[in-house]
């Protein structure tokens, strides 16, 4: 199981990046504001994705909803920030985007997952 860890990473970093760009953009944000976009979460995706599995991993399905509902909590928080200090148009607000865009790819990762297993 520990074996496929990488191939969940990078398909849940590229979902995530093309959802949440996507949605941004069709939120109208500009182009250097969806760059934005994609870095903050390349750079909280992986650590999510990491603290979920791993902690699914070795302490099961009930430690992970808690480790998943925290890690989510920071993930918004922490874009949310992100994305105010950095975004120019501040249209939706930037802790709206970030629970926007962490909706829909939450809500599209459990819609894949449910097809898919």
């Amino acid at each position: 199981m520990l074996n496929l860890l990488p191939y969940y990473m990078v398909r849940n970093l590229l979902l995530t990046v093309a959802i949440e760009t996507g949605l941004a953009a069709l939120l109208g944000l500009r182009r250097r504001d969806l760059l934005y976009v994609a870095l903050v979460n390349v750079m909280t995706n992986p650590l999510v994705n990491v603290s979920t599995f791993l902690t699914g991993f070795f302490y099961g399905a009930r430690a992970r909803l808690w480790v998943l509902i925290a890690v989510e909590l920071a993930a918004f928080g922490s874009e949310g920030f992100v994305y105010y200090k950095t975004l120019e148009k501040r249209r939706p607000h930037p802790f709206l985007l970030s629970l926007l865009c962490n909706a829909a790819s939450y809500g599209a990762g459990l819609a894949i997952n449910l097809i898919f297993k």
